[in-house]
């Protein structure tokens, strides 16, 4: 699969367009292929449909955080693509998480079809609110 003639190419068109809300970054084939990768990486952590940990604003017995919700519930949408990117490919060690860096596994194509999945779960008002922040 071209995610690069899916997902960025889509991803660039819509950057340089005002569009409606409910049009998305991303196609169907691009969402299908990122949760392929999302439940061989992601699931694990953050629920087999982004939905997290139930009790993700309490730290556990360590003082950490447990993975949070990736589906528009949560802090996610705050985030540009190149910061949920980054998130992704350098994981949260260094800043004191526990999430690993996926940078060794997952290629730039991937990770950006691994956040179309999730932005998939996001409602319709929550992508327009990360859409007028972050694609204008």
């Amino acid at each position: 699969m071209d995610l690069f003639k899916y997902g960025i190419v889509s991803l660039l068109c819509l950057a340089s367009f005002n569009v409606a809300a409910t049009e998305r970054w991303f196609n169907q084939d691009v969402v299908d292929y990122g949760a392929k990768l999302f439940q061989q990486n992601c699931a694990v952590c953050h629920g087999v449909n982004a939905e997290g940990t139930k009790e993700w604003k309490k730290t556990d017995a360590n003082g950490n955080y447990p993975p949070p919700p990736l589906d528009g519930s949560a802090h996610a949408w705050h985030h540009s693509i190149p910061q949920l990117a980054r998130s992704i490919k350098e994981g949260g060690i260094k800043l004191g998480g526990v999430m690993p860096a996926f940078g060794d596994k997952l290629s730039d194509q991937e990770v950006l079809a691994v956040i179309a999945f999730f932005q998939s779960k996001w409602p319709d008002e929550v992508y327009k609110v990360w859409h007028d922040r972050n694609m204008q």
